[in-house]
Formats: structure tokens, C-alpha cells, sequence
């Protein structure tokens, strides 16, 4: 099973947008997460702990970035937007490996942007 976490142990349930980017060569690239009203940000988390990065967890082990910023909307917690970014061959395979893993789990399909 795949899962993505902000808390260790705590399994975001929201389902993010994932923007990816490549570089020409293919060898290095970016995805950008967006979740809308993550359960994390809600009151009742507030005891769990602090969000100390996002977590992308499967069988094979674990990707992780620090690279996480909460958006606020009229001072309260909105969104939170996270950066990946891959810097190499490998690190797009195992990338991708884990995406196709959390998009079969959540019946999530890809879209290529026009």
C-alpha cells in the first residue's frame, strides 16, 4: 500500500494534485503537491505532533522532502503544497513507481498536460 504523511504514522487521507516537470534530458525534474483542506490541518490533529515533512511510504520504503509550506486563507490553515524535487534518473523511476503505486490504491489516472 502506498501512502503519503506529514506526521509519521499518520496517513493523510486528502488526495493531492501532482504536477510534474522534466527536464529535456529526462534525468531530472520536480513534482509539486497540493492538498486542499488536508486532514492534518484540522483542529482535532493539533495533539499529533508537528508536520516535520511529507512522507511518500510503499513496500520499497520511503521518499521524503522538507520542502512542505501551509497556504492560509484569511488566516487559517488551507492548503499545504509540498516540493519533491528528483535529481536523477533513479530517483524518477522510484518516483514514478511510488505514483503509480498511490494512484492504483486511490484510483487516481494520469492526465498529460496540453
Amino acid at each position: 500500500m502506498a501512502v503519503i504523511q506529514f506526521i509519521k504514522g499518520i496517513n493523510e487521507d486528502v488526495i493531492p494534485e501532482v504536477k510534474l516537470t522534466r527536464s529535456k534530458d529526462g534525468s531530472t525534474g520536480t513534482a509539486t503537491f497540493r492538498f486542499n483542506n488536508p486532514s492534518i490541518l484540522q483542529s482535532v490533529m493539533e495533539d499529533e505532533g508537528d508536520i516535520t515533512g511529507m512522507y511518500l511510504k510503499d513496500d520499497e520504503g520511503e521518499i521524503m522532502t522538507k520542502d512542505v509550506n501551509a497556504k492560509f486563507i484569511n488566516g487559517k490553515p488551507h492548503a499545504i503544497e509540498s516540493l519533491y524535487i528528483i535529481k536523477s534518473p533513479s530517483d524518477w523511476d522510484r518516483f514514478m513507481r511510488f505514483m503509480e503505486k498511490y494512484a492504483k490504491d486511490n484510483e487516481l489516472s494520469f492526465k498529460k498536460a496540453k
